[in-house]
């Protein structure tokens, strides 16, 4: 099936238009990101939800650097040759989360294909210090495909973070023209690792790609059937016009439609609404 219409995406319906709060929190999350020049998904990513997290006291760390291997169609994440990895970032990290006094925390990466690992022990050190220094702090890590090695899956899941997620980001028949490198099949392969660990699992995807309604239940089957846990869905938000053009804004009431049948297929979890993001309301998928 082709794209046959688009949208424009600088045209945004009323459920879709937010302010960014302000307040004394929001101020020292951004200060201390600065001081620290670490990295966000928040920013990189152009979340929507950056303000309400960042207010509550909360942020999606993304390690690795800022600069990804990889250029999907639909990311606003820089994409090039990446710097080495910064050791430091480890230390930061660890500092922050201290600083802000915060009880979970969400990491995300860039994909690192420059490297022998593909970033595993970078992932591996961080989450073991992260446990050793900041006790009684549960913990998210929204992981890479690691091209399909599920050797290095593994090094993540040795560490036992609360919860592992890889997202699927779109439907089957999307994902070829969505997705630079990753493919549907691997990361099916790479949930159903997670999930056979014991660790709780959860995966994403967009909608307003050009999706059809059958084939995001097929996507909901399929996450089922490798004993994903948790599902997050979300409106697809263009970020520039070179960007893979947005096909349609999807109502809330669709939304609700979603996460009824979500539920109702056995997912533990499942957040559908069009602000929806992969780690939005994260510290509630632990338990």
């Amino acid at each position: 099936m082709k794209q046959t219409e688009t949208v424009d995406f600088r045209r945004k319906p009323e459920w879709l238009k937010i302010r960014l709060p302000r307040g004394f929190k929001t101020s020292q999350v951004v200060g201390l990101l600065n001081e620290k020049h670490l990295h966000t998904i928040c920013s990189s990513g152009m979340c929507p939800n950056r303000g309400e997290c960042w207010g509550a006291g909360t942020a999606t760390f993304m390690i690795g650097g800022d600069v990804c291997t990889r250029c999907c169609r639909y990311c606003n994440v820089r994409h090039g040759k990446p710097e080495a990895i910064n050791e430091r970032e480890i230390d930061d990290i660890v500092h922050s989360v201290r600083e802000l006094a915060l009880r979970h925390v969400v990491v995300t990466s860039v994909d690192r294909d420059d490297l022998p690992d593909l970033g595993a022990t970078h992932w591996a050190n961080l989450i073991r210090r992260l446990k050793q220094e900041c006790p009684g702090v549960t913990m998210e890590v929204l992981i890479p495909d690691f091209q399909g090695r599920l050797d290095l899956v593994d090094m993540v899941i040795a560490e036992r973070p609360d919860v592992i997620s890889h997202n699927m980001e779109t439907v089957r028949r999307l994902t070829p023209d969505v997705r630079s490198v990753a493919t549907y099949d691997c990361s099916l392969k790479v949930i159903e690792h997670i999930a056979a660990s014991g660790i709780r699992s959860k995966s994403g995807i967009m909608l307003g790609l050009g999706e059809t309604e059958e084939e995001v239940i097929e996507t909901m089957d399929d996450l089922r059937r490798v004993g994903c846990e948790v599902m997050t869905i979300g409106q697809y938000l263009q970020p520039t016009k070179n960007h893979y053009p947005l096909q349609a804004y999807i109502t809330p009431e669709k939304f609700a439609e979603y996460a009824r049948i979500g539920k109702e297929k056995g997912f533990r979890h499942i957040e559908s609404a069009p602000m929806v993001r992969s780690s939005y309301h994260a510290e509630r998928h632990v338990h």
